[in-house]
C-alpha cells in the first residue's frame, strides 16, 4: 500500500497521456524530415528528427516527475557479467524463436514493407547510433524509467508491466512492431521490476535492435522483407528447431536470472544490515 502523503507519477491515466504526447511530438516534428533530408542525408535527418520528437517529450516527463515526486535520478548501476550475458541471450532467443515467428504469421501490406525497407537501408553510422544507442536509451527511460517505475508504486507488478508494455507497443504505431515491442517490453519490464536497474532494460532493448540492425546490414533490406521465414532459417525442420531451442534457452536463462536477482537482493539486504550494525 502507498503512504497517504506520498505522490507517485504516473498513474495509468497519466501514462496514456504520456503516450499521446509522444505520438503528438512525432507528428509535430515530422516536417524536419522534409527540410533536412536533402541537406544532410536521410540517416542524419532521421536521427535529428528522433532526438527532437522523443528527446523533448522525455525531458518534459522527467521534469514533471521531478516536480511532483522529487525524484530526478535513474538507477544506472551495472550488474555482473553473468546477468548481462543472460539478459542478452534471452533477448536474442525471444527475437529468433518467439517474436519473429509470430510476426510472420500476419501478412504485411506493401506500404508497411516499403517503410521497413527504407528503415533497413539506414545501416550506416547514424543509423547505428539511432537504432542501437539513442532509441534504447530514450525509450527505456520513458517507458521503464518513468512509466513502469511510477506504475509499480501504485499497482501490482503484473498489471504495471503489462500496461507499460502495451503503451510501448502502441508507440511504434504498427501491429508488427507492436508485437515485438510488447513481448520484449514484458521481459524488460520484468527485469526492471526485479532489479530497478534501467541500464539492464537499455541493454535488452539495444541487443534486440542490434540483431535487427545486423540482419539488415548483412542482407539487403528488400530481400530480407520478401524472403519467407522458412527459407530464412533454411527449411521447416530448421525453423522448428530454432523455435524449440530458443524457447527452452530463454526459459532456462530466465530461471537462472531470477535466481541471480534473488541473490543480489539478499546480498543487498545483508550489506544494509551490516552497515546498520556497524
Amino acid at each position: 500500500m502507498t503512504e497517504p502523503n506520498e505522490i507517485y507519477y504516473p498513474n495509468i491515466k497519466q501514462s496514456w497521456g504520456i503516450l499521446g504526447i509522444v505520438i503528438l511530438f512525432c507528428i509535430l516534428f515530422a516536417p524536419i524530415n522534409l527540410f533536412l533530408d536533402k541537406l544532410v542525408g536521410k540517416e542524419l535527418t532521421f536521427l535529428i528528427y528522433y532526438l527532437f520528437s522523443m528527446g523533448i517529450p522525455f525531458l518534459i516527463f522527467h521534469l514533471i516527475r521531478k516536480k511532483r515526486t522529487g525524484v530526478s535520478h535513474y538507477n544506472f548501476a551495472l550488474s555482473n557479467v553473468m546477468i548481462l550475458a543472460l539478459v542478452s541471450i534471452v533477448t536474442i532467443s525471444i527475437q529468433m524463436g518467439v517474436t519473429t515467428p509470430i510476426i510472420n504469421l500476419f501478412p504485411m501490406p506493401e506500404f508497411i514493407k516499403n517503410a521497413f525497407i527504407e528503415m533497413g537501408q539506414q545501416n550506416g553510422v547514424f543509423g547505428f547510433v539511432l537504432i542501437v544507442i539513442a532509441a534504447p536509451i530514450i525509450e527505456e527511460l520513458i517507458f521503464r524509467g518513468i512509466i513502469l517505475h511510477g506504475l509499480l508504486k501504485r499497482y501490482s507488478p503484473v498489471k504495471s508491466i503489462i500496461v507499460s508494455s502495451i503503451l510501448f507497443g502502441i508507440a511504434h504505431l504498427n501491429p508488427w512492431q507492436f508485437i515485438a515491442a510488447f513481448i520484449i517490453g514484458v521481459f524488460s519490464g520484468w527485469v526492471y521490476f526485479k532489479t530497478n536497474k534501467i541500464l539492464l532494460s537499455i541493454i535488452i532493448h539495444s541487443v534486440n535492435n542490434l540483431v535487427g540492425f545486423l540482419s539488415m546490414y548483412i542482407m539487403d533490406a528488400e530481400t530480407l522483407m520478401d524472403i519467407s521465414l522458412t527459407d530464412f532459417y533454411g527449411g521447416n525442420l530448421n525453423l522448428i528447431l530454432v523455435i524449440v531451442v530458443s524457447v527452452i534457452l530463454a526459459l532456462s536463462c530466465i530461471y537462472i536470472l531470477n535466481t541471480e536477482f534473488e541473490k543480489e537482493k539478499e546480498d543487498g539486504i545483508t550489506q544494509n544490515e551490516t552497515a546498520i550494525i556497524e
